[in-house]
Formats: structure tokens, sequence, C-alpha cells
């Protein structure tokens, strides 16, 4: 600096008292926002396993929970079903039966559920234990029912208290 800009500055300065350090406020730094360093290579590795995968083994091959839902439905819809934000309306307990008893049972409950204007049932379908080396045979079938009939918007397995992973909520298309 010159010697004119520093007695500019000085003058400028005139009169100006320096804060205390008890009346200072310290500004917080912010923190950069974390990035995650492999999220794109983890997507295309999603990507490249779900486009090997078989299709069937995916959708009926999982013992453990079932999830379904079509495109009008959202993900806070979905949200709500799986934490049992829905009033349960009607239930059918199908495990025991075969394949051929609770085929026809299930799909005269979804009808009459649907005329009735039932928005939200639950369907007892087992967790296929007694099944042996077969797996969860109703659960599976249930599932392929359920996915081809056009008056379900969507199911999900229950919570622990209402059957876990042996029942689902089942949301349905008003009439």
């Amino acid at each position: 600096m010159s010697d004119d800009e520093k007695e500019l500055f000085r003058r400028a300065m005139s009169g100006i008292k320096p804060l205390s350090s008890e009346s200072r406020i310290d500004t917080p730094v912010k923190k950069p926002r974390p990035r995650a360093r492999f999220s794109r290579a983890d997507r295309k590795e999603v990507l490249r396993e779900s486009l090997l995968s078989d299709i069937d083994s995916m959708e009926y091959g999982n013992a453990d929970s079932l999830r379904f839902q079509r495109a009008s439905v959202g993900r806070r819809t979905m949200r709500k079903l799986a934490r049992g934000g829905f009033s349960v309306q009607a239930e059918i307990d199908l495990h025991g039966m075969t394949i051929a008893e609770a085929k026809p049972r299930l799909a005269a409950f979804i009808e009459s559920s649907v005329l009735q204007g039932q928005l939200c049932v639950r369907v007892v379908h087992g967790k296929g234990l007694g099944s042996g080396h077969r797996g969860p045979v109703l659960k599976v079938n249930v599932n392929r029912w359920l996915r081809r009939w056009d008056a379900v918007l969507a199911f999900i397995s229950a919570r622990q208290v209402d059957g876990g992973t042996g029942a689902i909520y089942v949301l349905l298309r008003k009439q």
C-alpha cells in the first residue's frame, strides 16, 4: 500500500473501537457434504446383476418378504402400507390349504372385498415351514396370483405383530 492509501484508511477508521472478545460471535464452519465415493460403480454393479438375474427367482425365490406395487402406487403409499398405516378391513387365512383350495377362496375374497369398497385387507398365507424342502409353496403362489389380478394395486409383507413374512397387507383398487 502507498502512504496515501494508508493515511486514507486511518482516517476512515478513526473513531472505530475494536470489538471485545466477549462480543464476538463465532460463525460455525459448515462441514462439506459427504459424498459416496463408489456410488456410481455400485449402481452400475446392481444394474448389471439385475440384468443377469432370472426374474422368476428374484420375484418368487425370496423366502423372506414379499413386495409388489403397480406404477400408479407411490413410495409414500408403500411406506404407509409397510408400517401398517392402513386400517385392515378384512382378513383371510389360507395357511394349511392346498393350492387348489386356496386360489378360488382368495379370488372370491379379493372380489368380495373390492365390491364392499374395502381398501386394505390382510392375507395370511403362512411361512411354508411345513412344506419341507419344497419351500413356501402357498406363499409363492399367492405372490404370483395377486400380481396378475387387476384389483390388486400393491402388497407387502405384514409387520411382525400382524404375521410378519407369513402374511401380507394388500391394497385394493377402488370400485
